[in-house]
């Protein structure tokens, strides 16, 4: 029975969207392949065991997944004896691994568009080096390379050919409890609100970390063109770690930071609501390897504004509103459309609905298990 390493350590109590991606394949790929022993490499952090299945083993690997010694000494602290094949879970290739090696490549921007991602100042630069260095090693020494949709694949490409050529497409899917909102919900939204955002009685949603390419300051200015003489909508974002202040001197230079509202730390019931009751998801980011919410507003049956470059059009298809994440009119007019043509708004949802029933994370681990056999 060949045995199967996955590095899982990004599943801890901080929610991320790597670590949705491995929970994906945690839960479809040792049942989709009983005749391989699968070895997750588990953190400290994970609120529980991983997986139940009969062939599964977990191993506890105590060091940080993105951390130096997953880059340069992972053989070190985790026991890879017996190990036909690793896949590293989050762009990089780790040093040391003499077993052939599948690596997911989410995107490209540490090589492509370092200045997307990176902090200012010298730790900035540290970064760039750092997540550099093991995606190229990935890109020239894995066996087969991961990623998640086409346009992440050319992205690739342009850096690689050969690499290209060994890259397989795997589409992300979304948690099975996002879904449109019933008549009985209504009381969920109603309650949800009250906590996090009280008196708001409409509101445009942005969500994603705090990074240069999601063009978050580019939605705050198009917010104000759109609705700065529309005190009753407001905007909120939803940052993974909180981030927020750079855009509130924006935001108070525009006249609209006393309608800006920050949110984190949700769960999955307050974030399912707030898309559910969100006029539409501003999305426009210069640059995704998939656009994860965008997949998710859809599902909930939030009409969607994204970009039309780069991964946006694949994962949202006819289902949104695509703009010019450079042109800040562009995208203001999009939301004014969706606030003031309620048929729009309603044939956008069902539109959602419908194009999110593609992104399922069976798919993503079949496709996944396909490339692993290919391997093995």
């Amino acid at each position: 029975m060949p045995v199967i390493a996955l590095d899982c350590r990004y599943i801890t109590d901080q929610p991320s969207g790597i670590g949705n991606y491995v929970r994906g394949l945690v839960e479809w790929l040792p049942k989709l392949a009983p005749d391989i022993e699968w070895l997750f490499l588990r953190s400290p952090r994970a609120p529980a065991a991983l997986s139940r299945e009969p062939n599964v083993r977990e191993q506890v690997v105590a060091s940080v997944a993105s951390g130096p010694t997953t880059m340069w000494a992972l053989p070190l602290v985790a026991d890879l004896r017996g190990v036909d094949a690793f896949h590293g879970t989050f762009n990089i290739q780790p040093a040391g691994l003499t077993m052939p090696v599948i690596t997911t490549v989410h995107d490209t921007m540490w090589l492509a568009q370092p200045e997307c991602c990176r902090r200012s100042g010298l730790w900035g630069l540290v970064e760039t080096f750092y997540w550099g260095h093991g995606l190229r090693r990935a890109l020239r020494r894995s066996q087969r390379l991961l990623t998640v949709s086409e346009a992440s694949r050319r992205a690739i490409g342009q850096i690689d050919a050969r690499a290209a050529e060994r890259t397989r497409v795997t589409p992300l899917g979304i948690e099975p409890g996002l879904r449109a909102a019933t008549p009985e919900d209504a009381s969920v939204v109603a309650r949800v609100r009250a906590r996090h955002l009280p008196g708001v009685k409409n509101y445009i949603l942005s969500v994603g970390q705090f990074a240069g390419y999601k063009n978050h300051q580019g939605v705050v200015r198009s917010f104000a063109l759109a609705f700065r003489d529309r005190p009753d909508m407001e905007l909120v974002f939803v940052h993974r770690l909180g981030e927020s202040s750079r855009l509130v001197p924006l935001a108070r230079e525009l006249g609209v930071a006393d309608r800006l509202r920050f949110l984190h730390g949700l769960n999955d019931e307050e974030m399912r609501a707030l898309f559910w009751g969100a006029t539409c998801l501003c999305h426009p980011s210069f640059i995704e390897g998939f656009g994860l919410p965008v997949a998710e507003a859809m599902a909930c049956g939030c009409p969607v504004v994204t970009s039309r470059v780069s991964a946006m059009p694949e994962v949202a298809g006819d289902a949104a509103l695509l703009v010019d994440p450079h042109d800040d009119r562009d995208i203001a007019r999009a939301m004014l459309e969706i606030e003031d043509d309620p048929e729009l708004a309603d044939d956008l949802r069902a539109r959602g609905v419908a194009r999110a029933r593609a992104f399922q994370w069976r798919h993503t681990a079949e496709r996944t298990l396909s490339a692993y056999r290919e391997v093995c």
